[in-house]
């Protein structure tokens, strides 16, 4: 097949054009990119096409999706629309505006696509023919459209939209009204990268094809509950019945302290004729979400986490009787946690994604239990759009390649789009490597380790150690824009990744070991990790670095005190430096609870006990104590190593003031630092020239202690 984006731009439709006031400047295409290196470098990640969602029109087996690209120039990205068949024929691309199209679906038996677009900064619902054409805006809303669901008959719609939640100056003193303090008496007053000044909302209206009309909030005679659930609930939270009298939404109904300390959500079933809410989970305490309609409305499957407070448990796949009211465990024999869930048209199985043994496949489970494979390989899959009972089309990528849209069947899978596959043949890219590596308590811990491209085995290579975030994230095939594996070993390093212990994907065991041991045995698998490669005679041991961000910045920060020499050189972003003060600047206190003080033999009992019982005054609680005892700021008279801090001031999970100590603890020390902070970034840094500046450091830092010979070349050609 042609490359997609030269075969889009032939395939354009009259209607794909600029929206109405958008200036053609202001429209971002595929970027006219060439190496002149051929190899895969800063300018070539963002050169790609990001792919990023997938539908499928239950009646037309049409295949939406959407291609986004960055301008740096602009300092922004947006998405287009493209359409094609489940073979990849008939591509056309549908939109070409100087937005981003987002939260698309078919509608109208695929005759139209519904989706959000931003008019005057606020996104509103928009509805439009299948290729694009008699495109209008079906909503005016004060505060916008943050996703949407329709109903099964296309008669109502569900509408997430925010709703005032904190008290502001002018709400107490009218004659107050520029005052700008926010009134707070309680927890959870800021969130991921926002001050909680709104919280989103159901609403339910009518719609006639041409606009909504009688939108009412379906929880507006309750307290002010989140549904969805801040930061990243959406669309997947709701499920309409197949016969359009009834919606399951996800929330957690609790606020304040509660809220903060509490994972458990629960689905209630809403009537929309009597208008009374049922909670369909009474009595299950963890997460509890994505729920989804079986097509013959006989089942509801969703996602169930055991524990109150513990938000990265295994994710559990539970199924109702809507007849009996009867909920069965489905994975009650099987060790992994499941990602997402997808019913296969007959009713008879559901599709879901799992991370295992280093790769995240697509499995079948039958309603007994049984589960099946149905697409693996060296790669992650990330998306389910099931066609028939026999074809699921879903995105997939790996370290070496972002998303494409492919098509599965019968075990056999075929890319259908090729985004970036003329971009990326043009390249000589990395490879990568597994390894089994022995850990100290006695067990195997996979590692990947990723070589510059044209690896010679006879010639040395400067390594980095990646340290992951999560801290229970797996460290799958991945693919990331910021903490591209394959971008670190292109620039001329040796990238060694663990699975340590506290990851998914190897058991529910492995994967829980690390609350209450943060700075324990996966710790000492880094260091086991870093020991095996460097036994290799083409990995300099004498220049080998240490990065991550969040909890892999954790790690970063106390490796640096209790490396042994091992390292030349410490890069952290996001990292937590001291627990104490974490513990008690954080939002998500279930994280902090949990995480520090084990849950898992100190949770909660009650609501009474559940406030702070990780807290670092617990004197009773040993894993507590022993985890403050060992925060990474406790080792600062040990640094001895050069190390740089990055960090962005929206960042409310850990706040920057985190990263700044560290600096300054490294400073005061004499150590060799450098700090960048971003006053516009949250956890992640997501505006293109950030990205791009975060690159540039993160490699002048590395190649400065770490290639130093080329460092110091580098620098002489600059004078």
């Amino acid at each position: 097949m042609k490359n997609i984006l030269v075969m889009a731009a032939t395939a354009l439709t009259l209607t794909a054009c600029a929206g109405a006031g958008e200036k053609e400047a202001d429209i971002i295409d595929k970027p006219d990119y060439k190496s002149e290196t051929g190899v895969f470098d800063i300018e070539a990640l963002e050169a790609l096409g990001r792919v990023s969602a997938v539908q499928v029109s239950p009646a037309t087996k049409k295949v939406l999706f959407n291609i986004s690209y960055e301008s740096v120039e602009q300092n922004r990205s947006n998405a287009d629309l493209y359409v094609m068949n489940p073979d990849g024929s008939d591509l056309q691309r549908i939109t070409r505006t100087a937005g981003s199209e987002s939260n698309f679906v078919w509608i109208n038996e695929g005759r139209q696509i519904a989706f959000t677009y931003a008019v005057e900064g606020v996104p509103q619902l928009f509805v439009m023919n299948a290729d694009g054409s008699a495109r209008k805006q079906v909503t005016k809303l004060e505060k916008g459209v943050e996703g949407f669901l329709f109903s099964p008959d296309e008669k109502k719609v569900m509408i997430i939209s925010p709703i005032k939640f904190m008290r502001e100056a002018k709400d107490l003193y009218e004659d107050l009204p520029d005052a700008t303090g926010r009134v707070i008496d309680d927890l959870m007053y800021k969130h991921w990268d926002q001050w909680m000044t709104e919280i989103p909302h159901p609403f339910i209206g009518d719609f006639d094809g041409n606009e909504v009309s009688n939108l009412a909030d379906i929880m507006s005679d309750e307290p002010m509950y989140e549904a969805p659930m801040r930061p990243f609930g959406g669309s997947e939270s709701f499920a309409w019945a197949p016969d359009s009298k009834s919606i399951i939404y996800v929330s957690r109904k609790k606020t304040g302290v509660d809220y903060a300390v509490s994972t458990n959500s629960d689905l209630y079933l809403y009537s929309l004729e009597d208008k009374t809410t049922r909670n369909l989970t009474e009595g299950m305490m963890g997460y509890d979400t994505a729920p989804a309609y079986s097509p013959d409305g006989k089942y509801v499957a969703w996602l169930s986490m055991e524990h109150d407070g513990y938000e990265s448990d295994k994710n559990r796949i539970f199924l109702l009787d809507t007849a009996t009211g009867e909920k069965r465990d489905l994975t009650a024999d099987w060790d992994y946690t499941a990602d997402a869930i997808a019913w296969n048209p007959d009713s008879r199985s559901l599709y879901f994604l799992a991370a295992r043994d280093g790769v995240c496949p697509i499995f079948n489970m039958s309603l007994d239990g049984t589960v099946s494979v149905v697409a693996q390989g060296e790669c992650d899959y990330a998306a389910l759009a099931p066609v028939d009972e026999e074809t699921v089309i879903t995105l997939r990528h790996s370290m070496l390649a972002p998303n494409e849209v492919c098509a599965v069947k019968g075990g056999e899978v075929k890319q259908i789009s090729n985004v970036n596959t003329e971009l990326l043949a043009s390249l000589k890219m990395p490879r990568v490597e597994r390894n089994m590596v022995p850990t100290t308590d006695g067990k195997e811990m996979l590692v990947w380790a990723v070589y510059p491209q044209d690896f010679d085995s006879t010639k040395t290579y400067p390594a980095l150690l990646y340290c992951q975030g999560g801290p229970q994230q797996a460290v799958s095939q991945f693919w990331s824009y910021r903490w591209n594996l394959a971008l670190m070993a292109a620039n001329g390093y040796i990238v060694i990744a663990p699975n340590r212990h506290g990851l998914p994907g190897f058991g529910t065991e492995w994967n829980a070991q690390i609350s209450g041991d943060y700075p324990g045995q996966n710790m000492r698998d880094y260091l086991a990790a870093v020991d095996f490669m460097k036994k290799r005679p083409y990995v300099d041991e004498s220049h080998i670095g240490c990065t991550g961000a969040s909890y892999g910045g954790f790690s970063t920060y106390w490796l640096a005190g209790n490396h042994e020499k091992r390292f030349a050189a410490f890069l952290a972003h996001a990292g937590i430096f001291n627990m104490e003060a974490q513990y008690l600047e954080t939002e998500e206190m279930w994280f902090a609870n949990w995480d520090m003080g084990d849950g898992a033999k100190n949770g909660p009992a009650d609501t009474a006990t559940a406030y702070d019982y990780g807290a670092f005054w617990k004197k009773d609680n040993a894993t507590a104590q022993r985890t403050f005892a060992m925060s990474p700021h406790r080792f600062v008279d040990k640094w001895d190593t050069p190390i740089m801090v990055t960090h962005g001031e929206f960042d409310y999970r850990i706040l920057s003031s985190q990263g700044e100590m560290a600096f300054n603890a490294a400073k005061l020390r004499g150590i060799p630092a450098e700090m960048l902070i971003f006053p516009d970034e949250n956890h992640w840094i997501l505006k293109p020239q950030n990205a791009i500046l975060w690159q540039r450091l993160f490699f002048r830092w590395f190649d400065k202690w770490l290639k130093p010979e080329s460092a110091a070349k580098t620098e002489a050609e600059a004078k």
